[in-house]
């Protein structure tokens, strides 16, 4: 009987494993999984950016002063330092520098009034354009100015806060590179919220402590490095690949079951990358089964229906035992 139930332990031992290793992670690498390799962009550009690069694109940067007739080295502020290499590694690396700025900063020295010049947004140029439709730029804007964010405006708040327009880049998330998406998303979170310096200019509230804030939260550093923030602190929208309506503080996810259950709300928002047709057959939240394993997210129907007949046939099997050794029992007594 004992070797029964230890049997029986081992077989659901063995199928939890399977289901892990098969639909979590791979045991086998295909083609598609090795990274591939890049061509360097080459923007049309490139020679008229270069005269901004030449002075914006190192610390220290060297001009001819007319006045006093030599030329002058200097350090540039940190601030207007910009690498190359990032710009045309961005989402905007296909533009010149005077398509978003004043044509007059083809001068040199700049005038100083070119500093108070107006910076475009995002929907200035991505709202009402059918070629970035199925970006939905207008529910973004609509999003946003619900958000905690955009009361900052007034303060200085912007787009580019979050999405710096000559580095931000958006890749298609998926299974390879969830790990670097998440990290790339939270530092632009942690660029204003763990800098001091940074909060100060929007903010006159007193300095944050993330680790603090966020000690009600178990295994913190496994969420941290596993979930975005804009999980728990933006509200769900479908219609969007991710969400800007950043909510207050007090409307934050801490129920364990919002993420950890058969409904998580990652398939709403960290999971979303995947189509639903690509769910394998079975499983809820196939899609998270995918990329990796979420404690009480990743179920199988059948799975479930194979361990609940084992654990209801190991119930019979010791009632049967128990009755058995009941009934012996009772012979024996009465033998006696």
């Amino acid at each position: 009987m004992r070797l029964f139930i230890f049997r029986i332990i081992i077989l659901l031992a063995i199928i939890n494993f399977i289901s892990i290793n098969t639909y979590g992670s791979p045991l086998v690498k295909t083609e598609k999984d090795k990274v591939q390799d890049t061509i360097s962009f080459v923007s049309p550009f490139e020679a008229a950016n270069n005269r901004c690069f030449k002075c914006h694109g190192q610390e220290k940067y060297e001009y001819t002063n007319e006045t006093l007739g030599r030329q002058v080295k200097d350090i540039m502020c940190s601030e207007r330092i910009l690498h190359k290499n990032e710009f045309y590694s961005s989402n905007h690396r296909s533009f010149s520098c005077t398509d978003c700025h004043s044509e007059e900063y083809a001068k040199f020295p700049h005038s100083g009034e070119l500093r108070m010049e107006q910076k475009y947004n995002c929907i200035d140029c991505h709202g009402g354009d059918e070629k970035f439709a199925k970006y939905h730029f207008e529910e973004i804007e609509s999003e946003y100015k619900q958000s905690t964010h955009f009361k900052m405006e007034d303060d200085g708040f912007s787009c580019w806060k979050c999405h710096n327009p000559h580095t931000y880049k958006i890749s298609v998330r998926n299974a390879n590179n969830l790990k670097e998406t998440i990290a790339y998303d939270n530092a632009i979170c942690l660029n204003c919220h763990s800098d001091y310096s940074r909060f100060q200019l929007l903010s006159d509230k007193a300095e944050i402590n993330i680790i603090k804030e966020h000690d009600w939260l178990p295994n913190q550093a496994s969420h941290f490095a596993n979930v975005r923030c804009i999980e728990c602190h933006t509200k769900i929208n479908n219609n969007i690949a991710v969400s800007h309506q950043i909510r207050p503080k007090a409307e934050a996810v801490r129920l364990c079951n919002e993420c950890h259950s058969k409904n998580s709300i990652l398939m709403a928002s960290l999971y979303k990358f995947e189509s639903k047709e690509q769910r394998r057959d079975g499983f809820f939240n196939g899609i998270i089964l995918n990329a990796s394993y979420v404690i009480g997210a990743n179920r199988n129907e059948y799975l479930n229906l194979i361990s609940l007949i084992i654990f209801i046939g190991v119930l019979i099997v010791i009632g049967v035992h128990i009755a058995f050794r009941i009934r012996n029992k009772s012979k024996t007594f009465k033998e006696k």
